[in-house]
């Protein structure tokens, strides 16, 4: 029987993130999908190990390539899913990649290209021009979009189609946008990356990355490499992670419309207080970077005086978050020692206001 009425490609995205992902409708069905705990299988049958394959995996993987567009494969951890998408660059390779994006993304490039492995070009992703004039003799063109923390965005179709008529494979971390905002395979990318811990879970609760990858024999092909990556490098997540994050993302689009909402008004009053210098929001999603008087020194001090905000290094949460990003040893130092990177949640934004308000004021 049908898992939901209908075909999903004729459902929105804020349904199939409910719809996806669920047991046969069958009389007396459950309707969730359990958690699997197991790590041996009977003889015979598709999956013969646990590290090869578990339901819970599948239905969460349902759900992520069924809003992106493709098919999914879910991973540990981000890092272990990005490590997967790195793979695939040959050996002295070449890949183009912002000079700003998440640390453990610019940190795994460090080390690779420090053993000799790959060579990296880094490129304001923002900038369309020199990012398509860095990519002769590319084998990776590697986006992330709005970039983390300077909230630079790319223009994903023109880069895209520029790569693929040049034979580079395209890769896009959607962390922040999440497939609600934006779908880079429709844009004719290669590959997607989540940190699912982030807006897919929703919860600060797990640790899990996803790679998605067409539905289209090269996209299979590629598929296959990244599989065979997870499997023998053992980067699989756990069942119980996989169903929180599956849970998680049944409130996805929600979440992100009430934590988007909060954002855009905050962002209008952050324009009119002295402290700020200046504000970086893309116009989409609910992740906001600031920048205040006072250096980094007084970027401490707000984050040190906020009482509802939380003052961590993650993102993508119910919770409102804040932290100055070059306080984490592996930042970039083209990121400003002032930015405060803002990770909106979905309190009452009167109450968010108040308190990050109260700690401008102090600082």
């Amino acid at each position: 029987m049908e898992r939901f009425p209908g075909h999903s490609d004729d459902l929105t995205a804020a349904t199939r993130a409910v719809a996806l992902g669920r047991p046969p409708r069958e009389r007396g069905a459950q309707v969730v999908e359990p958690v699997t705990l197991t790590s041996t299988y009977l003889a015979g049958g598709a999956v013969n190990y646990g590290r090869s394959g578990n339901p819970t995996w599948s239905a969460l993987e349902e759900v992520i390539g069924g809003l992106e567009g493709g098919e999914a494969l879910t991973f540990a951890s981000g890092l272990a899913a990005i490590e997967a998408v790195l793979s695939l660059v040959p050996l002295g390779g070449r890949v183009v990649a912002p000079g700003h994006a998440y640390n453990g993304t610019t940190a795994q490039l460090r080390e690779l290209e420090a053993a000799g492995r790959i060579e990296v070009v880094t490129v304001d992703i923002s900038d369309t021009t020199s990012v398509i004039n860095a990519l002769d003799g590319a084998d990776l063109l590697y986006i992330e979009s709005p970039t983390n923390p300077m909230m630079e965005v790319a223009d994903i179709p023109v880069l895209a189609r520029e790569a693929g008529a040049r034979g580079i494979l395209t890769a896009v971390d959607n962390t922040f946008a999440t497939p609600l905002l934006q779908t880079p395979l429709a844009d004719g990318v290669d590959v997607v990356v989540h940190s699912a811990t982030k807006y897919l879970s929703g919860h600060s609760d797990v640790l899990m990355g996803a790679v998605v990858t067409p539905a289209t024999e090269r996209g299979r092909e590629l598929r296959e490499r990244i599989l065979r990556r997870r499997t023998l490098g053992g980067a699989i997540p756990g069942p119980m992670e996989a169903w929180l994050v599956l849970r998680g993302l049944r409130t996805l689009a929600v979440r992100l419309e009430r934590a988007s909402a909060n954002a855009v008004e905050l962002v209008g009053r952050l324009e009119g207080h002295e402290a700020v210098t200046r504000i970086r929001y893309p116009g989409l999603g609910a992740m906001v970077a600031i920048e205040v008087r006072g250096g980094a020194d007084g970027a401490d001090r707000v984050c040190a005086a906020t009482g509802l905000w939380t003052h961590s290094t993650s993102l993508g949460g119910v919770e409102s978050q804040l932290e100055r990003r070059r306080a984490q040893p592996l930042e970039v130092e083209t990121v400003p020692p002032e930015l405060i990177r803002l990770s909106v949640g979905i309190e009452d934004v009167e109450d968010l206001w108040r308190d990050l308000a109260q700690a401008l004021d102090q600082a």
